[in-house]
Protein backbone atom coordinates (compact mmCIF):
# COMPACT_ATOMS: atom_id res chain seq x y z
CA UNK A 1 0.00 0.00 0.00
CA UNK A 2 2.95 2.49 1.03
CA UNK A 3 4.94 1.70 -2.56
CA UNK A 4 1.30 2.56 -4.52
CA UNK A 5 0.54 6.11 -2.06
CA UNK A 6 4.79 6.70 -3.15
CA UNK A 7 3.78 5.82 -6.83
CA UNK A 8 0.59 7.91 -7.06
CA UNK A 9 2.24 10.88 -5.26
CA UNK A 10 4.85 11.08 -7.52
CA UNK A 11 2.80 10.47 -10.86
CA UNK A 12 0.27 13.05 -9.55
CA UNK A 13 2.98 15.80 -8.42
CA UNK A 14 4.99 15.42 -11.82
CA UNK A 15 3.01 14.41 -14.63
CA UNK A 16 5.17 13.45 -17.59
CA UNK A 17 8.81 13.53 -16.24
CA UNK A 18 10.98 10.77 -16.44
CA UNK A 19 11.06 9.24 -13.08
CA UNK A 20 13.30 5.97 -12.30
CA UNK A 21 10.16 4.49 -10.73
CA UNK A 22 11.91 1.23 -10.24
CA UNK A 23 14.70 2.76 -8.05
CA UNK A 24 12.50 5.68 -6.83
CA UNK A 25 10.45 3.27 -4.88
CA UNK A 26 13.47 1.11 -3.70
CA UNK A 27 15.33 3.81 -2.16
CA UNK A 28 12.24 5.38 -0.81
CA UNK A 29 11.69 2.12 1.19
CA UNK A 30 15.47 1.89 1.84
CA UNK A 31 14.98 4.90 3.17
CA UNK A 32 12.31 4.60 5.17
CA UNK A 33 12.95 0.85 6.58
CA UNK A 34 16.99 1.99 7.30
CA UNK A 35 15.33 4.67 9.87
CA UNK A 36 13.30 2.03 11.39
CA UNK A 37 16.36 -0.15 12.07
CA UNK A 38 18.53 2.57 13.25
CA UNK A 39 16.11 3.65 15.70
CA UNK A 40 15.04 0.16 16.74
CA UNK A 41 18.79 -1.01 17.02
CA UNK A 42 20.05 2.18 18.61
CA UNK A 43 17.93 5.43 19.12
CA UNK A 44 15.27 7.37 17.82
CA UNK A 45 17.49 10.50 17.66
CA UNK A 46 20.06 8.17 14.97
CA UNK A 47 16.98 7.41 13.01
CA UNK A 48 15.85 10.95 12.89
CA UNK A 49 19.56 11.66 11.89
CA UNK A 50 19.63 9.33 9.11
CA UNK A 51 16.61 10.72 7.13
CA UNK A 52 17.96 14.42 8.07
CA UNK A 53 20.99 13.02 6.19
CA UNK A 54 18.44 11.66 3.43
CA UNK A 55 16.90 15.26 2.93
CA UNK A 56 20.67 16.68 2.54
CA UNK A 57 21.09 14.72 -0.27
CA UNK A 58 17.95 15.13 -1.81
CA UNK A 59 18.70 19.56 -1.52
CA UNK A 60 22.82 19.01 -2.72
CA UNK A 61 21.80 17.29 -5.70
CA UNK A 62 18.83 18.66 -6.88
CA UNK A 63 20.20 22.26 -5.86
CA UNK A 64 23.85 20.84 -7.38
CA UNK A 65 25.01 22.57 -3.96
CA UNK A 66 28.70 21.78 -4.43
CA UNK A 67 31.39 24.02 -3.59
CA UNK A 68 33.69 22.45 -5.82
CA UNK A 69 32.00 23.74 -8.90
CA UNK A 70 30.69 26.79 -7.77
CA UNK A 71 34.36 27.85 -6.23
CA UNK A 72 35.99 27.17 -9.60
CA UNK A 73 33.19 29.11 -11.47
CA UNK A 74 34.38 32.05 -9.75
CA UNK A 75 38.14 31.47 -10.52
CA UNK A 76 37.66 31.00 -14.11
CA UNK A 77 34.21 33.02 -15.35
CA UNK A 78 34.06 35.35 -12.00
CA UNK A 79 30.31 34.21 -11.60
CA UNK A 80 29.23 34.69 -8.05
CA UNK A 81 26.27 33.17 -7.34
CA UNK A 82 27.32 30.12 -5.99
CA UNK A 83 29.72 31.75 -3.71
CA UNK A 84 26.34 34.33 -2.57
CA UNK A 85 24.06 31.03 -2.05
CA UNK A 86 26.80 29.47 0.28
CA UNK A 87 27.21 32.78 2.78
CA UNK A 88 23.07 33.10 2.47
CA UNK A 89 23.17 29.60 3.32
CA UNK A 90 25.57 30.10 6.36
CA UNK A 91 23.67 33.38 7.79
CA UNK A 92 20.37 31.20 7.84
CA UNK A 93 21.97 28.84 10.09
CA UNK A 94 24.09 31.48 11.98
CA UNK A 95 20.96 33.53 12.88
CA UNK A 96 19.31 30.17 14.88
CA UNK A 97 22.91 28.48 15.79
CA UNK A 98 25.20 31.25 17.32
CA UNK A 99 22.14 32.47 19.91
CA UNK A 100 21.62 28.63 21.01
CA UNK A 101 25.40 27.52 20.89
CA UNK A 102 25.89 30.70 23.11
CA UNK A 103 22.99 29.93 25.11
CA UNK A 104 24.76 25.62 25.56
CA UNK A 105 21.65 24.33 26.17
CA UNK A 106 17.75 23.86 25.09
CA UNK A 107 15.10 22.10 26.70
CA UNK A 108 17.59 19.97 28.59
CA UNK A 109 20.07 19.05 25.74
CA UNK A 110 23.48 20.40 25.80
CA UNK A 111 24.56 22.46 22.26
CA UNK A 112 28.45 22.35 21.24
CA UNK A 113 29.66 24.52 17.98
CA UNK A 114 31.65 23.37 15.88
CA UNK A 115 34.96 25.19 17.38
CA UNK A 116 38.73 24.52 16.78
CA UNK A 117 42.12 26.29 17.46
CA UNK A 118 43.15 28.39 14.92
CA UNK A 119 46.86 27.54 13.49
CA UNK A 120 49.30 25.61 11.17
CA UNK A 121 47.29 22.99 11.16
CA UNK A 122 43.97 24.28 10.23
CA UNK A 123 45.61 26.91 7.71
CA UNK A 124 47.72 23.62 5.62
CA UNK A 125 44.77 21.51 5.83
CA UNK A 126 42.19 23.83 4.70
CA UNK A 127 44.85 24.39 1.47
CA UNK A 128 45.58 21.35 1.51
CA UNK A 129 41.01 20.14 0.96
CA UNK A 130 41.12 22.87 -1.46
CA UNK A 131 43.25 21.83 -3.89
CA UNK A 132 42.40 18.29 -3.85
CA UNK A 133 38.17 19.37 -4.17
CA UNK A 134 38.82 20.38 -7.84
CA UNK A 135 41.05 17.45 -8.68
CA UNK A 136 38.62 15.10 -7.09
CA UNK A 137 35.83 16.61 -8.30
CA UNK A 138 33.96 17.43 -5.14
CA UNK A 139 34.21 18.33 -1.31
CA UNK A 140 33.22 16.30 1.14
CA UNK A 141 29.20 16.46 0.94
CA UNK A 142 29.72 16.70 -2.84
CA UNK A 143 31.27 13.31 -3.19
CA UNK A 144 28.55 11.56 -1.51
CA UNK A 145 26.06 12.74 -3.12
CA UNK A 146 27.76 12.64 -6.69
CA UNK A 147 28.01 8.48 -5.08
CA UNK A 148 24.86 8.44 -4.52
CA UNK A 149 24.13 9.92 -7.97
CA UNK A 150 25.69 7.16 -9.80
CA UNK A 151 29.12 8.58 -10.38
CA UNK A 152 31.83 5.63 -10.63
CA UNK A 153 34.50 8.44 -10.34
CA UNK A 154 33.21 10.04 -7.01
CA UNK A 155 33.92 6.18 -5.86
CA UNK A 156 37.32 6.86 -6.51
CA UNK A 157 37.50 9.56 -4.85
CA UNK A 158 35.75 8.21 -1.53
CA UNK A 159 38.04 5.65 -1.31
CA UNK A 160 41.30 7.14 -1.44
CA UNK A 161 39.15 10.19 1.08
CA UNK A 162 38.84 7.45 3.34
CA UNK A 163 42.43 6.61 3.10
CA UNK A 164 43.55 9.99 3.37
CA UNK A 165 41.53 10.41 6.22
CA UNK A 166 42.87 7.22 8.26
CA UNK A 167 46.50 8.25 7.41
CA UNK A 168 45.80 11.94 8.86
CA UNK A 169 44.64 10.10 12.12
CA UNK A 170 48.15 8.58 13.04
CA UNK A 171 49.72 12.13 12.28
CA UNK A 172 47.17 13.96 13.34
CA UNK A 173 48.93 14.56 16.72
CA UNK A 174 52.31 15.46 15.20
CA UNK A 175 50.00 18.26 13.57
CA UNK A 176 48.96 19.51 16.44
CA UNK A 177 52.42 20.35 18.27
CA UNK A 178 52.69 23.17 15.61
CA UNK A 179 51.55 26.79 16.35
CA UNK A 180 48.45 27.64 17.23
CA UNK A 181 46.01 29.85 18.66
CA UNK A 182 42.97 28.60 21.38
CA UNK A 183 39.97 28.00 19.85
CA UNK A 184 38.13 31.58 19.73
CA UNK A 185 34.15 31.73 19.65
CA UNK A 186 32.64 35.22 18.77
CA UNK A 187 29.07 34.47 20.64
CA UNK A 188 30.83 33.45 23.93
CA UNK A 189 33.62 36.39 23.56
CA UNK A 190 31.17 38.93 22.35
CA UNK A 191 27.64 37.51 23.18
CA UNK A 192 25.21 36.21 21.15
CA UNK A 193 24.28 39.52 19.65
CA UNK A 194 27.82 40.84 18.73
CA UNK A 195 28.88 37.36 17.91
CA UNK A 196 25.96 37.21 15.27
CA UNK A 197 26.23 40.94 14.10
CA UNK A 198 29.81 40.03 12.96
CA UNK A 199 29.12 36.56 11.83
CA UNK A 200 26.55 38.25 9.12
CA UNK A 201 28.45 41.32 8.34
CA UNK A 202 31.13 39.08 6.92
CA UNK A 203 28.99 36.89 4.93
CA UNK A 204 27.59 40.03 3.51
CA UNK A 205 31.27 41.48 2.77
CA UNK A 206 32.39 37.92 1.09
CA UNK A 207 28.58 38.15 -1.11
CA UNK A 208 28.91 42.06 -1.91
CA UNK A 209 33.21 41.38 -2.64
CA UNK A 210 32.24 38.74 -5.28
CA UNK A 211 29.44 40.28 -6.34
CA UNK A 212 31.24 43.27 -7.36
CA UNK A 213 34.34 41.00 -9.15
CA UNK A 214 30.91 39.47 -11.59
CA UNK A 215 29.46 43.31 -12.01
CA UNK A 216 33.50 44.63 -13.39
CA UNK A 217 33.56 41.32 -15.44
CA UNK A 218 29.95 41.08 -17.05
CA UNK A 219 28.56 44.38 -16.54
CA UNK A 220 25.65 42.39 -14.08
CA UNK A 221 24.91 39.97 -12.17
CA UNK A 222 24.34 36.29 -13.56
CA UNK A 223 20.12 36.11 -13.75
CA UNK A 224 19.18 33.04 -12.44
CA UNK A 225 15.66 31.46 -13.96
CA UNK A 226 12.45 32.44 -11.67
CA UNK A 227 10.22 29.61 -10.14
CA UNK A 228 6.96 30.45 -10.40
CA UNK A 229 3.67 28.37 -8.89
CA UNK A 230 3.64 26.02 -12.63
CA UNK A 231 6.82 24.81 -11.62
CA UNK A 232 6.23 23.65 -8.35
CA UNK A 233 7.33 19.70 -9.19
CA UNK A 234 10.71 21.25 -9.30
CA UNK A 235 10.53 20.43 -5.61
CA UNK A 236 10.22 16.80 -5.93
CA UNK A 237 11.96 16.45 -9.52
CA UNK A 238 14.53 19.44 -9.46
CA UNK A 239 16.36 21.39 -10.81
CA UNK A 240 15.89 23.50 -7.79
CA UNK A 241 17.59 27.09 -7.59
CA UNK A 242 20.75 27.81 -5.43
CA UNK A 243 18.54 30.13 -3.10
CA UNK A 244 16.01 26.47 -2.14
CA UNK A 245 19.20 24.86 -1.60
CA UNK A 246 20.52 27.04 0.82
CA UNK A 247 17.69 27.50 2.78
CA UNK A 248 17.12 23.36 2.96
CA UNK A 249 20.62 23.14 3.73
CA UNK A 250 21.03 25.83 6.59
CA UNK A 251 17.86 23.84 8.28
CA UNK A 252 19.84 20.30 7.79
CA UNK A 253 22.54 21.68 9.66
CA UNK A 254 19.95 23.26 12.74
CA UNK A 255 18.06 20.43 12.88
CA UNK A 256 21.19 18.22 13.43
CA UNK A 257 22.78 20.78 16.49
CA UNK A 258 18.63 20.34 17.88
CA UNK A 259 19.10 16.38 17.49
CA UNK A 260 22.28 15.44 18.22
CA UNK A 261 23.79 18.47 20.49
CA UNK A 262 26.31 19.34 17.66
CA UNK A 263 26.61 20.49 14.22
CA UNK A 264 26.30 18.86 11.04
CA UNK A 265 29.77 16.83 9.99
CA UNK A 266 30.96 15.06 7.17
CA UNK A 267 34.56 13.48 7.11
CA UNK A 268 35.30 12.16 10.78
CA UNK A 269 33.29 9.18 9.32
CA UNK A 270 35.52 8.44 6.66
CA UNK A 271 38.62 8.12 9.18
CA UNK A 272 36.28 5.70 11.03
CA UNK A 273 34.97 3.65 8.27
CA UNK A 274 39.04 3.76 7.34
CA UNK A 275 39.63 2.32 10.93
CA UNK A 276 37.18 -0.13 11.09
CA UNK A 277 38.24 -1.51 7.84
CA UNK A 278 42.24 -1.51 8.65
CA UNK A 279 41.21 -3.48 12.29
CA UNK A 280 39.60 -5.99 10.44
CA UNK A 281 42.71 -6.34 8.24
CA UNK A 282 44.74 -7.24 11.01
CA UNK A 283 45.85 -3.27 11.57
CA UNK A 284 45.93 -1.69 15.26
CA UNK A 285 44.90 1.23 15.21
CA UNK A 286 43.23 1.23 18.31
CA UNK A 287 46.44 2.08 19.41
CA UNK A 288 47.08 5.04 17.45
CA UNK A 289 46.62 7.96 19.98
CA UNK A 290 44.03 9.70 17.69
CA UNK A 291 41.70 6.17 18.60
CA UNK A 292 42.52 6.69 22.26
CA UNK A 293 40.91 9.93 22.54
CA UNK A 294 37.19 9.61 24.17
CA UNK A 295 35.28 10.89 21.18
CA UNK A 296 37.82 8.44 18.44
CA UNK A 297 37.75 5.85 21.09
CA UNK A 298 33.62 5.44 21.44
CA UNK A 299 33.15 5.46 17.99
CA UNK A 300 36.01 3.34 17.34
CA UNK A 301 34.43 0.51 19.56
CA UNK A 302 31.07 1.13 19.10
CA UNK A 303 28.72 0.52 16.29
CA UNK A 304 29.15 2.10 13.24
CA UNK A 305 25.47 2.98 13.46
CA UNK A 306 25.94 4.89 17.43
CA UNK A 307 28.19 7.26 14.97
CA UNK A 308 26.08 10.39 13.94
CA UNK A 309 27.87 11.43 11.00
CA UNK A 310 28.66 7.92 9.61
CA UNK A 311 24.26 7.77 9.30
CA UNK A 312 24.06 10.97 7.93
CA UNK A 313 26.74 10.14 5.61
CA UNK A 314 24.53 7.28 4.55
CA UNK A 315 21.07 9.02 4.48
CA UNK A 316 23.12 11.66 1.80
CA UNK A 317 23.64 9.18 -0.20
CA UNK A 318 20.56 7.84 -0.25
CA UNK A 319 18.82 11.22 -0.50
CA UNK A 320 21.03 11.77 -3.49
CA UNK A 321 20.38 8.42 -4.97
CA UNK A 322 16.40 8.85 -3.96
CA UNK A 323 16.74 12.64 -5.97
CA UNK A 324 18.52 11.59 -9.00
CA UNK A 325 16.10 8.76 -9.62
CA UNK A 326 13.32 11.39 -9.18
CA UNK A 327 14.91 13.64 -11.84
CA UNK A 328 15.15 10.31 -14.23
CA UNK A 329 18.86 10.77 -14.32
CA UNK A 330 19.87 7.85 -11.96
CA UNK A 331 22.35 5.86 -14.75
CA UNK A 332 25.38 4.58 -13.25
CA UNK A 333 28.53 5.75 -15.79
CA UNK A 334 31.53 3.53 -15.29
CA UNK A 335 33.72 5.60 -17.76
CA UNK A 336 36.69 6.55 -16.44
CA UNK A 337 39.85 7.64 -18.11
CA UNK A 338 43.43 6.60 -16.56
CA UNK A 339 44.06 10.60 -16.21
CA UNK A 340 40.64 11.25 -14.41
CA UNK A 341 40.91 8.42 -12.12
CA UNK A 342 44.59 9.38 -11.01
CA UNK A 343 43.57 12.89 -10.14
CA UNK A 344 40.31 11.58 -8.07
CA UNK A 345 42.80 9.23 -6.27
CA UNK A 346 45.01 12.46 -5.53
CA UNK A 347 42.38 15.00 -4.97
CA UNK A 348 40.48 12.04 -2.80
CA UNK A 349 44.02 11.33 -0.45
CA UNK A 350 44.38 15.24 -0.20
CA UNK A 351 40.96 15.97 1.16
CA UNK A 352 40.52 12.93 3.48
CA UNK A 353 44.42 14.02 5.22
CA UNK A 354 43.35 17.71 4.96
CA UNK A 355 39.98 17.01 6.45
CA UNK A 356 41.48 15.67 9.41
CA UNK A 357 43.89 18.29 9.89
CA UNK A 358 41.78 21.48 9.44
CA UNK A 359 39.08 19.90 11.76
CA UNK A 360 36.72 19.40 9.37
CA UNK A 361 35.64 20.00 5.38
CA UNK A 362 33.40 22.72 3.83
CA UNK A 363 30.45 21.08 5.81
CA UNK A 364 31.94 20.85 9.44
CA UNK A 365 34.63 23.76 9.36
CA UNK A 366 33.17 26.40 7.07
CA UNK A 367 29.52 25.85 7.55
CA UNK A 368 29.13 24.88 11.11
CA UNK A 369 32.31 26.69 12.39
CA UNK A 370 31.19 30.42 10.74
CA UNK A 371 27.66 29.24 11.37
CA UNK A 372 28.70 29.38 15.13
CA UNK A 373 30.68 31.67 15.64
CA UNK A 374 34.31 29.75 15.40
CA UNK A 375 37.07 31.99 13.76
CA UNK A 376 39.15 29.00 12.82
CA UNK A 377 35.78 28.60 10.14
CA UNK A 378 36.78 31.68 8.54
CA UNK A 379 40.36 30.71 8.56
CA UNK A 380 39.37 27.50 6.39
CA UNK A 381 37.75 29.36 4.17
CA UNK A 382 40.12 31.63 3.30
CA UNK A 383 42.74 28.67 3.22
CA UNK A 384 40.80 26.30 0.95
CA UNK A 385 39.80 29.03 -1.20
CA UNK A 386 43.72 29.66 -1.43
CA UNK A 387 44.13 26.15 -2.23
CA UNK A 388 41.10 25.34 -4.65
CA UNK A 389 41.86 28.86 -6.82
CA UNK A 390 45.83 26.75 -7.55
CA UNK A 391 43.78 23.21 -7.80
CA UNK A 392 41.75 24.71 -10.58
CA UNK A 393 45.02 25.48 -12.36
CA UNK A 394 46.16 21.81 -11.71
CA UNK A 395 43.15 20.40 -13.71
CA UNK A 396 43.91 20.42 -17.36
CA UNK A 397 47.18 18.69 -16.68
CA UNK A 398 44.71 15.42 -15.44
CA UNK A 399 42.71 16.18 -18.89
CA UNK A 400 40.03 17.57 -16.60
CA UNK A 401 37.71 20.91 -18.06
Amino acid sequence: MAAAAATAAISAAAPGTGVDRGPTLTILATLLLGAMAITDLITFTQGALFLVGGISGVALYHASFGFTGGWRRMVLERRSAALRAQMLMVGIAAFVMIPLVTEGRIFGQILVGASAPIGVSVALGAAMFGFGMQLGGGCGSGTLFAVGGGSARMLVTLFFFILGSLLATAHLPWWLTLPSFPEYSLGANLGAFGGLAVTLLGLAAVAFLVARIEIARHGSLEKTRAVGAQRLDRLLHGPWPLIWGALALAAVNIATLLLSGHTWSITFAFGLWGAKAAQVLGVAVETWPFWTWPGPSLALHGSILADDTSVMDFGLILGAALAASLAGKFAPNAKLPFLSVLAAAIGGALMGYGARLAFGCNIGALFSGIATGSLHGWLWFGCAFVGSWSGVRARPAFGLA
